[in-house]
């Protein structure tokens, strides 16, 4: 493949390594947060329901202002949107270092400001404007490489968290992150939007509202909102409870650090392969897959003897299919509709996300403090996959009719 027919622009591999690194760090740090609970518990007095409920609170928050830095991305800019949402999370990390965090300033800090930090930082917004960068024969691998270039964050960061708060404590290694995430905001401002000399596409007269009517009105992205939503729980459950799920079933907290790590590295190759694959394959059948195969990855975990092998197996496997929903689905959306509204449009499917990953941080405290386990939790990560499996069958992967007939 030759470097004309992969970009167009020096302005796209620019906005790409800077996209890359946003993700890197956004996702970096708030992948260890669940290895914050104990210290939280006993230092801020932080239950698990209480812990859980603010994770859920930030992945909602996520999942709403996703849309909102969505639509400011694509009418002013992503640097706009990602330097504006790094604030917040900056903000968030501050408070939460400064304190006070009692009650329901826990909740405004982890929860609240970090959730909206997230919106237009993580992935959605920054892969979304490298989608309109890059036509739509390398489009799913340009987006890959985002994901899987954040992923790399997620292999280092918790390495160097649980050294940290060894070493270190909390105070501190909240402090280091401050400093990371304003090397993000930084980056931030070389994501940028394409120039209209720089369009893959021809600009569309579409409006705001037309695109949301015209999306909600095709039943595909409503298959594909509805499955994203599994993704999200599956991902928070393990990313909050792994670390108390492992302890309680009798293996050492450094377990939990492995876990998290090896989630990261391989879902360096699953995302790379995904990207792959999803513009040479079906990319429904792709999600279809790997929705199925985490609900055996996740049957395998539970029910084997608990043993550092075991749990290692899990975060190889689960992790390789950790992001690589996020090429084939955001690939699906830019297919249908174009690029024009692509952060907006994917913001409201990884709202969905978002949405599921509320109800996987909750509900995996709830049932803990309630039954005295995850299992319930478990069993319904694993009824989900199978439903995520079945519903993307239905999706058609072909462009709206508006876009047939310009």
């Amino acid at each position: 493949m030759t470097s004309e027919k992969f970009f167009h622009s020096r302005t796209a591999i620019i906005t790409l390594f800077a996209a890359c690194l946003v993700v890197l760090i956004s996702l970096g740090v708030r992948q260890t947060f669940g290895l914050f609970f104990m210290d939280f518990n006993e230092s801020l007095k932080i239950s698990n329901t209480a812990f859980g409920f603010a994770i859920g609170l930030q992945m909602l928050m996520w999942g709403l202002t996703g849309p909102i830095f969505g639509a400011i991305a694509d009418k002013y800019g992503g640097h706009v949107a990602i330097i504006s949402a790094f604030i917040f999370y900056v903000a968030g990390i501050f408070f939460l270092y400064t304190g006070p965090n009692t009650g329901i300033f826990f909740q405004i800090h982890m929860g609240l400001l970090i959730g909206i930090g997230l919106g237009g930082t993580a992935i959605s917004i920054p892969m979304s404007i490298v989608g309109k960068h890059f036509p739509l024969s390398t489009r799913t691998i340009a987006m890959s490489f985002v994901t899987a270039l954040g992923s790399f964050g997620y292999f280092l960061s918790p390495i160097f968290t649980s050294y940290s708060l060894n070493e270190f404590g909390w105070n501190y290694t909240l402090y280091v992150f401050g400093l990371l995430l304003i090397a993000g905001l930084i980056a931030a401002y070389f994501v940028r939007s394409p120039s209209d000399s720089e369009r893959i596409e021809q600009n569309s007269e579409q409006s705001f509202s037309e695109a949301l009517k015209e999306a909600f009105n095709t039943k595909s992205y409503v298959l594909l909102v509805s499955g994203f939503f599994v993704c999200g729980f599956h991902i928070t459950l393990v990313g909050t409870h792994v670390p108390k799920y492992v302890i309680d079933r009798g293996l050492e907290d450094w377990t939990a650090a492995a876990i998290l790590s090896l989630i990261g590295l391989f879902n360096i190759l699953g995302s790379l392969l995904s990207g792959y694959l999803s513009a040479k394959m079906s990319k429904k059948i792709i999600l279809s897959a790997i929705y199925f195969l985490r609900g055996v990855s996740i049957v395998f975990f539970i029910f084997m003897p608990a043993s550092n092998i075991s749990a290692f197996i899990f975060g190889a496997s689960f992790g390789f299919l950790w992001l690589s929903t996020v090429p084939a689905t955001s690939g699906i959306v830019a297919h249908l509709f174009g690029t024009k509204y692509l952060g907006l449009l994917y913001g409201i499917v990884f709202l969905s996300h978002q949405i599921g990953s509320f109800f996987g941080a909750y509900l995996g405290g709830l049932f803990h403090d309630t039954y005295g386990s995850y299992d319930y939790a478990w069993y319904l990560a694993i009824a989900l996959s199978i439903f995520a499996a079945i519903i993307h069958l239905p999706i058609r992967e072909e462009p709206v009719f508006r876009l047939k007939t310009e």
